[in-house]
């Protein structure tokens, strides 16, 4: 790291005296006045989002006064999130006076260089998409008046789609340029995510050679990052990546050009891609709520405890085999109670162990490979019976209301996922074991569940099951036809069910389901269901026997992981140099701009 100082000089905060360093990482002013301990604040160069000469101020609307010593520093600044897990990043602002003209033009030059040499990842141009009927149909607003004068301030240019349809954002993604783009922005819920996700993926397999409906294929990672500006009904993905649902922290974290890889699970059916999914796959409980919910929407949010409660009263378990593949015990566990956390060493690990060969792309994918050939079958652990629930989980899917979320320890970004098993049991302890996930205690401390970390998961029905899959709940035949297959290649993993209909076994799908007796047949009802569905990331599949594999570090968020108070204070440690620790950590008040 340089320690060498860039510029220094007296500065004026008001009718306050400072001294202003500019290091190569580091941009701080303390506070001269010798009858008092000196003030000290301090904003890593990485964190400053943008520098104007005069008096400029840009939220709630941008002011500009043009004056000839003045210079205007924009910076990130944190604060306590409330509930949430992570730290609120709110824009900092600073105005400076200098002496001349010719010292501000410096200062204003300096800091602008530092920018480029020493936050080479920010983007210069990005695509954004914008749903304007998700959430409460704020998105529009949500980004002209907050996230684009953010934009403008750090000089990011963005060509703007407002969505009209259904996977328009996807179908753009795999068709159109994107060459003069340095990332993908959704300003949305996790279903927009989710279609960003796979046309992003799609396009790039696509222009690499691959075939994405080869589960034992290496897919190529996205090189495009994507954005989350939450705008939805649900925010999951944005929750398990950032800690909070705020616009401002999102946007800043984007402009930072922050980067966070995140794992993908792909699900396979019949030799056929059907969906990719980073939060949960769940089957049980988790996709009879999801199937008796979609006959609510007109309740909003709401549908969805209205339907839990339904759900849970009606007491049910399913048949069913699992089989997966386990990861490496040695490296981490879901019981180990270590969080995936910014800068988390877990992830940083699985870095290196996953890339560390990737230049010999024959090698790599034939290692790959052979975890999914018949000389590796004996990996597979299987295990059959009844269950509650079936749930994958490559994150921890932590929200407002299950601040942990449904796998504490789960991590973003070292090529696993989580396999939680709920046998089935009493409606009491199946309660205990809901109610834990909102609470801090440990929701595997139970009997009747398992949890593994895995590689790969495969889920099928018993012998003499096999005809029953779906079709008792409204939809076709587990088998898909050739014709079918085709469908379901050409659309590449549909990211809506909407998309299903597109095709013609998902119109036969929904006009089945228009004539069979609904999912959520009444308590009194004494035909049970022999089948559940799977809730995809909010989404149903229409199959039961699936094939899914995590696929590491297959895209990258403009996050950087939760940050907390520990994360932070290593992290400034880390990128503290000699110098800046002499000059400043013998000294009190330092304020970190939080």
């Amino acid at each position: 790291m340089e320690t060498d100082l860039k510029l220094e000089s007296s500065l004026w905060v008001g009718n306050k005296r400072y001294r202003g360093v500019l290091t190569g990482w580091h941009f701080y002013w303390t506070e001269v006045d010798k009858n008092r301990d000196k003030k000290t604040i301090s904003v890593p160069v990485a964190e400053v989002v943008g520098v104007e000469e005069g008096c400029v101020e840009i939220l709630p609307r941008k002011s500009v006064e043009d004056t000839d010593k003045d210079f205007t520093v924009f910076y990130v600044k944190r604060s306590s999130s409330g509930g949430s897990s992570g730290f609120l990043w709110r824009l900092g602002r600073t105005q400076f006076s200098c002496p001349s003209r010719v010292l501000r033009d410096q200062w204003t030059k300096h800091l602008r260089t530092a920018l480029k040499t020493h936050s080479p990842l920010r983007p210069k141009r990005l695509l954004v998409f914008i749903n304007p009927f998700g959430g409460k149909r704020k998105g529009r607003k949500i980004y002209h008046s907050v996230v684009a004068p953010l934009f403008e301030l750090a000089g990011i240019s963005s060509h703007v789609i407002v969505t009209e349809r259904a996977n328009q954002a996807r179908d753009h993604l795999l068709k159109k340029d994107l060459t003069d783009f340095d990332g993908v922005v959704c300003v949305g819920g996790d279903g927009m995510f989710s279609e960003i996700l796979h046309g992003l993926i799609g396009r790039t397999q696509q222009e690499a050679g691959l075939c994405e409906n080869d589960p034992a294929v290496i897919l190529q990672p996205c090189p495009l990052h994507i954005g989350i500006i939450p705008a939805g009904s649900t925010d999951c993905v944005c929750y398990a990546t950032v800690g909070v649902v705020d616009p401002v922290t999102s946007a800043l974290h984007i402009i930072v050009g922050d980067s966070q890889p995140l794992d993908v699970c792909s699900v396979h059916h019949a030799s056929a891609l059907v969906r990719y999914s980073v939060s949960l796959l769940g089957y049980g409980f988790y996709g009879d709520v999801l199937a008796e919910s979609e006959k609510h929407r007109w309740m909003g949010p709401l549908r969805y405890e209205y339907s839990g409660t339904l759900v849970y009263l009606s007491n049910r378990s399913y048949a069913g085999i699992v089989q997966y593949l386990p990861a490496d015990p040695l490296l981490s566990s879901p019981r180990d109670k270590i969080r995936c956390l910014s800068g988390c060493s877990v992830c940083s690990r699985s870095t290196e162990r996953l890339f560390s060969h990737s230049s010999d792309s024959a090698s790599l994918y034939s290692s790959h490979c052979s975890q999914f050939s018949s000389d590796s079958e004996g990996e597979w652990v299987s295990v059959e019976g009844r269950f509650r629930c079936v749930s994958l989980t490559c994150m921890s899917c932590s929200c407002p209301r299950s601040p942990l979320g449904l796998s504490p320890s789960a991590h973003l970004a070292d090529g696993t996922g989580d396999l939680i098993l709920v046998w089935d049991t009493n409606p009491l302890d199946f309660l205990t074991y809901l109610h834990r996930q909102t609470s801090t205690q440990d929701q595997f401390d139970l009997p009747f569940v398992e949890v593994h970390r895995v590689k790969a998961v495969r889920f099928c029905l018993p012998s003499g099951k096999e005809g029953e899959s779906y079709e008792e709940i409204g939809g076709g035949n587990c088998e898909i036809s050739d014709e079918e297959r085709g469908s379901v290649e050409t659309e590449n993993s549909a990211s809506s069910q909407q998309n299903l209909a597109e095709t013609g076994t998902g119109q036969e799908m929904a006009d089945e389901q228009k004539t069979v007796p609904p999912f959520m047949c009444c308590l009194c009802c004494s035909k049970t269901p022999a089948v559940s569905v799977w809730n995809c990331d909010g989404e149903i599949l229409p199959f039961t026997e699936i094939l899914c594999r995590i696929h590491g570090q297959l895209v990258h968020l403009y996050a950087r992981g939760i940050e907390d108070e520990a994360t932070i204070q290593n992290c400034r440690e880390e990128s503290n140099n000699c110098e800046r620790r002499c000059i400043l950590h013998n000294k009190t008040g330092l304020n970190f701009g939080l």
